[in-house]
């Protein structure tokens, strides 16, 4: 594609699948404009995921705009590869204005008359009216201060960085955090054989199949992802609740944490220090589990309250029971070296990232404030 212009209305900083979709929507209606992306095509996708990634959603919930999933299997689960197809094709579907190789240095508001924004980039500066963030929100990865205070001899690995068991030296494992990335993870690294040690974190958990179906098919019939967030039970709180895990695995089934020590993996407490060597957990194992579980449990009765309510001939419903129990004190420590961990991998999220974009937009912790993705400020919206 030719450099970039002098001026254009719309500049979309980001070339996934949220930044696309946009292109395609200004397209559609006719309205100039440029995407950039710091890397390639897809670049998140390609090289940000472990080789066993799957989706979590059934390929049928897949539709960007004019473009629905095309595959022969829409209730099953995209690999990695397939996914990346998946938006090659969108992106052929209708040609983009994609800049790839290009980074967003600053956006400012802009001094010359007729522009609102001035975007700076290292491939040249260009004027627009509007611009719109979509590079998500996982930007930096969170490193706890723990993380310092781990023996040099202990490799360290984040989860955008893991591709597979092979990567990491031998010897057991210590996965940190169970939201949908350490709860596939770490059941990554037990299929291969590596002893693994889990210490989890306050996600929640989901059936995979209920009552004959994937439960996010009954929930879409529900409208459950028809809800805004202003009209969210939790409300804005919401936007900070960990993705509940499971997985698309093999055609998809339960994650169920409390199975994982029946098959040889070891459950932990919050990972709150690193003393000498020994990891020192909050005794609060036993909380997490039961937490995940209520939720569970509560997403299955908003489904069996449905089945009733629209008079739906159902299998049987069901009440998950717990397949075991912490032993009283246990997942409060452990030590590295005596039971062989010589590498860690933290899967505790991300932060967001926005210093580029220098416009009044932000809340006290750095977050956008908006409503559905658009700001008070005039022309800055933030979509994906």
């Amino acid at each position: 594609m030719a450099g970039l212009p002098e001026r254009t209305s719309v500049v979309v900083v980001g070339g996934g699948q949220a930044g696309l979709s946009m292109s395609r929507c200004l397209v559609d209606v006719g309205v100039d404009h440029v995407v950039l992306e710091r890397y390639g095509l897809a670049h998140e996708w390609r090289t940000a995921r472990w080789d066993s990634f799957c989706l979590v959603t059934p390929n049928w919930q897949c539709r960007l705009p004019g473009y629905p999933y095309p595959g022969d299997d829409p209730h099953g689960f995209m690999v990695k590869d397939e996914i990346v197809a998946y938006l090659e094709g969108f992106a052929a579907s209708f040609n983009p204005p994609l800049h790839t190789g290009v980074t967003v240095l600053s956006v400012t508001p802009s001094a010359v008359a007729g522009a609102r924004y001035l975007v700076r980039t290292d491939a040249g500066d260009v004027l627009c009216d509007a611009v719109v963030a979509a590079t998500g929100g996982y930007h930096v990865p969170i490193v706890p201060p723990a993380a310092h205070k781990l023996p040099a001899s202990v490799t360290q690995v984040y989860s955008q960085d893991y591709r597979n068991p092979d990567q990491l030296p031998p010897g057991a494992v210590l996965v940190v955090g169970t939201g949908q990335s350490g709860a596939q993870i770490s059941e990554d690294l037990h299929l291969a054989g590596r002893t693994v040690h889990l210490a989890v974190g306050e996600a929640p958990r989901c059936a995979r199949f209920y009552r004959g179906r994937d439960v996010t098919d009954w929930l879409a019939d529900m409208g459950t992802y028809d809800v805004p967030i202003t009209d969210h039970p939790l409300g804005q709180a919401a936007k900070h609740r960990t993705n509940h895990y499971l997985t698309g695995r093999d055609g998809g089934r339960d994650t169920a944490l409390r199975t994982f020590p029946t098959e040889g993996l070891r459950l932990y407490g919050r990972l709150d220090d690193v003393v000498d060597g020994v990891v020192q957990c909050a005794d609060d194992l036993t909380r997490q589990l039961d937490s995940a579980d209520e939720v569970y449990n509560g997403i299955n009765a908003s489904i069996d309250r449905w089945i009733v309510a629209q008079g739906i001939d159902a299998p049987p419903g069901s009440v998950y029971q717990p397949v075991w129990e912490p032993p009283p004190g246990s997942g409060r420590t452990l030590d590295l070296e005596a039971e062989g961990v010589t590498s860690v991998v933290w899967c505790i999220g991300f932060r967001p990232d926005f210093r580029w974009l220098q416009v009044p937009v932000f809340d006290g912790r750095g977050e956008p404030v908006h409503d559905r993705g658009v700001t008070t400020t005039p022309g800055v919206c933030f979509l994906g």
